[in-house]
């Protein structure tokens, strides 16, 4: 008999593990109750590329004279077709979907779930109606929402999220963005390229305060924020936002610190970006006692599985305790349906790799030299610029380097770090070399061909050899 696995969660995480658990031979049933995608594909990485794609492909178009080109009209964004495209690609991709889905044989319900007991699930529809399902299985994968700041309420207006600013009706021409982080930092590219007087405030010491970002990137893309004339606040703090005229009125203070000193700062727009909350009361938790810790994320080990045998969490709901990335969760999907299935399985958060759509593009997997000397772990490392490629001097994107981390004993590498150009596509090389242990050797010995960007691997592995 088929083992029953119920999904709750139709994001990348949530039909990942559908997919997986329907392939290794279980009866699959995947609960959505909006769309099917999740954050991802609706609110996040998809259309925020898509925006990201328009401004960067409008900002070379503007500097089209360096490239020998000359364009007649001045190019002008036309954010209603923009959004109209999005609109467009997005259902495209659910279409796609939903067929897959069906394909598989994967039963798909809408509907808000919850838990009633330890083997059944309760489906609210949006009429009301309620229905039980019944699971030998659970995984669930529900994702997370916005995290409010209490100073500056969301009002989907002139405050808003980032859910609002993937659907602007019209470009503001001055914006201030709270926090400095992934998604701080890539509306903060977007909108500044698409003409946008961008300011950013962020709590800690630099812009991209992440363990797992390489400090001297944070330095980079600061530097190159400021080429774009991007203000970044760093060390500051909210403390309140009114309404004045239409504008928002921001007073920001030193973070962390008693003095009193205070500036005031007007936009059009508030963007508040300082993360994600946990959204899991609705699924009751409580009714089986799945543990979860003080902000609400549930707790589960590296084979995915709650304190509850049977049932096991994926994707943000697990919190940034682990990564909240879309292919993170996908592959905590597979994790969670081959436990579920029986098969033994676990996950290696050390060699997932990061992608951030700033402009210059950042790529990241494995360890920085931060982390390696607090895990007093013997690291070398070596850099070289993104300037020393040809390929970057033809496509007029020399901003930017290459750094890898690699034990100082055997020379096996332990981390990568890009900013520069297609970052986001580089670093898959370097995501293998970290997952498969390869020495700064065997990469050196690996033709790259040329010329293209991919070379920057090639170059910076053959410097670290010679050199370490």
């Amino acid at each position: 008999m088929k083992k029953k696995i119920v999904i709750i969660g139709g994001g990348p995480g949530g039909y990942a593990a559908a997919l997986h658990a329907s392939l290794l031979g279980a009866e699959a049933t995947l609960i959505e109750h909006d769309k099917i995608g999740g954050t991802c594909l609706n609110r996040g990485c998809i259309p925020s590329k898509i925006l990201n794609y328009s401004a960067k492909t409008l900002n070379l178009i503007q500097k089209a004279h360096q490239l020998g080109i000359d364009i007649k009209q001045p190019p002008s964004l036309n954010i209603k077709n923009l959004i109209t495209r999005k609109t467009r690609i997005i259902e495209t991709q659910i279409k796609g979907l939903l067929n897959l889905i069906k394909t598989k044989k994967i039963s798909y319900i809408q509907g808000k779930a919850s838990i009633k007991d330890n083997k059944t699930v309760r489906i609210t529809d949006k009429k009301g109606k309620t229905s039980d399902l019944t699971y030998d299985k659970l995984i669930i994968a529900s994702g997370s929402k916005p995290l409010q700041l209490p100073p500056v309420p969301f009002n989907k207006n002139t405050v808003i999220s980032s859910d609002e600013a993937l659907n602007i009706s019209e470009l503001p021409e001055t914006i201030l963005i709270i926090g400095a982080g992934v998604i701080g930092c890539e509306f903060a590219s977007v909108f500044s390229l698409f003409g946008t007087k961008v300011t950013i405030v962020e709590a800690l010491d630099r812009v991209l305060p992440i363990p797992g970002i390489d400090q001297n990137i944070s330095k980079i893309l600061s530097r190159e924020m400021k080429k774009r004339k991007i203000k970044t606040l760093l060390n500051k703090t909210v403390i309140s936002a009114e309404n004045k005229n239409g504008k928002i009125e921001t007073t920001i203070g030193d973070f962390l610190s008693d003095t009193k000193k205070t500036d005031k700062i007007t936009t059009d727009k508030v963007l508040v970006c300082i993360g994600r909350a946990a959204d899991t009361k609705p699924l009751q938790l409580d009714n089986i006692g799945i543990k979860i810790d003080e902000k609400g994320w549930i707790v589960a080990n590296n084979r995915m599985q709650t304190n509850i045998e049977n049932i096991y969490a994926i994707g943000d709901v697990l919190g940034p305790e682990k990564i909240m990335l879309a292919h993170c969760a996908s592959y905590e999907g597979r994790v969670a349906a081959e436990n579920a299935i029986g098969v033994k399985s676990a996950m290696h958060y050390n060699t997932i790799p990061s992608a951030i759509f700033t402009a210059p593009e950042i790529g990241s997997v494995g360890i920085t030299e931060t982390e390696a000397k607090e895990k007093n772990i013997k690291v070398l490392s070596e850099t070289i610029l993104f300037r020393t490629l040809g390929k970057a001097h033809v496509i007029g994107e020399i901003e930017g380097e290459a750094k890898i981390i690699f034990d100082a004993d055997n020379q096996k590498i332990l981390g990568v770090h890009i900013i520069g150009a297609h970052a986001t596509d580089l670093i898959a090389e370097g995501a293998l070399a970290v997952k498969n242990q390869i020495t700064v050797k065997r990469l050196a010995e690996t033709i790259h061909a040329h010329p293209t960007l991919s070379e920057i691997m090639g170059e910076v592995s053959y410097k670290a050899l010679f050199e370490m």
